[in-house]
């Protein structure tokens, strides 16, 4: 079975999307033969091989909306005579390609999520979403709620197939040393701690947590860049709190799971169906951390249950927000309980081993069509 796989962007690019594609080739690996398509970040192509996983990228000639102007996905895609054409949505210039070159094989496109923001990219994109969609033989979405909130999902609803995201559990396992850094980190920052890992966009809510902090009594700890920082760090100052919020910028994949076991409670305060998931969350859900995150017609609040494994509020309501963190600060057993389920669900439905597992049923599924 040949696969290939066609996104923006690929590793060592960071983001939910690319990360979910290296970890979807890199777990198929030893079942099914497959390849990963994408722009370049220059107008130099290249075929390399990034952790026995054959990556193709095409030359980019500009960007426009954050998506990549590179006309030779066409080509690659004409040439490439797989079995199952996997597409990454939304990744418009790669879709055109698809529809334009009249790939033989099966088209599967994963949903990640509704183009929000971007107005006038919308009533352009509509016909190319509807036609793709139509054209797929089957549609994978990260959670049930993400299909009866889409407008573009909802009709094509027969086509979708509810595959939850999943993350390698292996880094956030116990071990001496990250436990060492994580109370290196307890002690500079000091406690209670409260986290957030993510870019730093206007999609990912930050201003409501900064808005919240002078209610909360804790150290907020901002994992990650964006170009709100200095937006937000005048908000604090303004706001009375600076001096609890410290912004560490980016931190590796070796230093994260010490973050995540330091901290007390993750939050996620997301306000845009741009967040289609929040991958972060089962991060800290593996480290056994509760997480508060937002009410979104999305992947959110299906990753992290309401009262199960954390607590769910309305997006955009800071007081909301601060009630939510308080109440799981100042009660240790509902804390600890919520903690020792996450630890529980994430083992359970979101292992890379059962995503493997529920994306080769989807392909043989449409092969055997």
């Amino acid at each position: 079975m040949k696969v290939l796989q066609v996104n923006k962007l690929y590793y060592p690019h960071i983001g939910g999307v690319e990360k979910h594609v290296q970890d979807v080739a890199e777990a198929l690996g030893d079942q099914a033969d497959v390849e990963v398509l994408v722009a370049s970040d220059s107008r130099l192509a290249k075929r390399e091989t990034v952790n026995g996983v054959t990556v193709e990228r095409v030359p980019t000639w500009s960007v426009v909306q954050s998506a990549p102007i590179a006309p030779g996905f066409y080509g690659a895609i004409k040439r490439a005579r797989a079995d199952i054409y996997h597409l990454h949505f939304p990744n418009p210039i790669g879709e055109l390609a698809y529809l334009a070159a009249g790939a033989p094989g099966k088209l599967v496109v994963t949903y990640h999520a509704d183009v929000v923001r971007q107005r006038l990219l919308r009533r352009l994109y509509g016909p190319i979403i509807e036609r793709l969609l139509r054209r797929a033989d089957m549609i994978m979405v990260s959670s049930p709620n993400l299909i009866e909130s889409s407008p573009w999902l909802r009709p094509v609803r027969n086509k979708c197939r509810v595959i939850p995201f999943a993350i390698d559990l292996e880094p956030f396992k116990p071990d001496p040393a990250v436990e060492a850094k994580a109370e290196e980190i307890r002690k500079r920052f000091g406690t209670p701690l409260v986290l957030f890992v993510g870019r730093l966009i206007y999609y990912k809510g930050l201003e409501y947590l900064i808005r919240a902090a002078p209610d909360v009594d804790a150290q907020f700890v901002i994992v990650g860049e964006g170009v709100l920082e200095p937006e937000l760090k005048a908000l604090a100052a303004e706001l009375g709190v600076a001096e609890r919020f410290h912004f560490v910028g980016r931190a590796t994949d070796e230093e994260l799971p010490a973050y995540y076991k330091a901290c007390d409670i993750f939050t996620l305060p997301s306000i845009a169906e741009s967040e289609a998931f929040g991958f972060v969350q089962l991060e800290a859900h593996a480290c056994k951390k509760p997480v508060v995150s937002t009410d979104l017609p999305t992947g959110v609040p299906y990753a992290n249950l309401h009262g199960d494994t954390g607590l769910i509020v309305p997006p955009e309501d800071h007081q909301a927000l601060a009630a939510a963190l308080n109440l799981l600060l100042g009660d240790d057993i509902k804390r600890d309980k919520l903690g020792a389920r996450t630890k529980e669900r994430v083992e359970s439905d979101f292992s890379m081993e059962a995503m493997a597992r529920e994306i080769l049923q989807g392909y043989r599924q449409v092969l055997g069509r």
